[in-house]
């Protein structure tokens, strides 16, 4: 019995054995290739592999699925490589993901079909790569993730509409990107406030443009800068509505992050068609809260005073009506007696004709 306990060890040792690829080492159900200067993914990989190192290697693109051989695959690095391109069926078939890491590569674009068959990632780092963009799809993509790290890239501007579908979101890295905290970045300031408030953790957002943001943190950067945007964008106002909203339904216990900020550049729109009503200015004055409270207060009396008119209109125009219908009754009422009394006075003339 013993002779036979040892012989199906050995035999299903030589089986893993046999399905580690030669350039790399196996231990149980991990995969280390890190660092063996492969140019390619490695094949005959285990099915049950977990866990896989492809980091420090020259890997400069990946096809589609090529990680067919592990479908049960829950972490993937593939950091310090050349990888510029990447098939948007690369990762098809991974479902059960968790960890995937694409750091220091040349990644310059993530199509947003890449992101479909890996939703239930809950790390994804993109760092060190070229990317300046993100596809709209990586709110609907990751409802599970919770560390998201985006530092060191060319994102000059990011829509809140990226982040607010991550509920489970805890660790967010921004940092090392060449911000451009204009109009555009109203909307990312107002959702990391959000952000902070419910307990999650962001690094620093250094404006790089325009000159007068240079080196300063978004976070910590005060709205009276932002008061061109604000005194000629709509969708300001709307942000706004939607964040103070966001903030009622924190305290309740109940937060939906609000849509997409306004837009424009060096605090005008620089040419962007969605807000062409938003010129530049020359020299933008702080806000001023009382100029701001005094506004509301006469914008209250004024109304007020024109509800009065609307009512005391209203109320001559029914006392007009009033006394004109009491006027025609009281006409038609001595039209009535005086035809009765005319039609007397003749009766009684022809009742004395006879007798003269």
């Amino acid at each position: 019995m013993t002779g036979l306990v040892f012989a199906f060890s050995s035999l299903l040792l030589l089986h893993t054995a046999s399905s580690c690829p030669k350039e790399c080492s196996c231990d149980a159900k991990t995969v280390d290739c890190r660092g063996r200067g492969l140019y390619d993914i490695p094949r005959k990989l285990h099915q049950d592999t977990l866990e896989l190192y492809l980091q420090n290697n020259r890997l400069r693109g990946l096809s589609s699925m090529s990680f067919r051989d592990t479908p049960n695959l829950q972490t993937l690095d593939l950091a310090n490589n050349s990888i510029s391109m990447l098939s948007p069926t690369s990762f098809l078939g991974l479902r059960s993901l968790k960890v995937l890491s694409l750091a220091n590569n040349s990644i310059r674009e993530v199509d947003r079909r890449l992101l479909v068959s890996i939703r239930n990632l809950t790390t994804l780092d993109l760092s060190f790569n070229t990317i300046n963009s993100l596809p709209g799809a990586l709110a609907d993509s990751f409802h599970y993730l919770t560390h998201l790290f985006l530092h060191n890239n060319r994102l000059t501007k990011l829509d809140r509409i990226h982040l607010e579908a991550l509920g489970s979101l805890k660790v967010l890295h921004l940092k090392g990107n060449p911000w451009r905290c204009d109009c555009h970045l109203i909307g990312l300031k107002l959702w990391l406030e959000t952000f902070a408030f419910k307990g999650g953790v962001v690094d620093s957002i250094t404006c790089v443009q325009p000159h007068l943001m240079l080196e300063r943190d978004l976070r910590l950067v005060p709205y009276e800068l932002f008061h061109a945007c604000m005194i000629t964008s709509y969708s300001y106002l709307f942000a706004n509505i939607h964040y103070m909203d966001s903030k009622h339904r924190t305290l309740s216990g109940q937060l939906y992050p609000s849509p997409r900020a306004p837009s424009g550049g060096d605090f005008s729109p620089a040419g962007d068609p969605i807000l062409p009503e938003c010129e530049a200015k020359q020299r933008s004055r702080p806000a001023n809260y009382r100029h701001a409270i005094a506004t509301v207060v006469i914008t209250g009396v004024v109304c007020g005073i024109v509800c009065l008119m609307m009512l005391a209109a209203a109320v001559y125009g029914c006392a007009y009506a009033a006394i004109t219908a009491k006027y025609q009754r009281e006409l038609k009422k001595k039209a009535k007696e005086t035809a009765g009394e005319e039609q007397k006075n003749i009766e009684r003339d022809q009742d004395k004709e006879p007798l003269e």
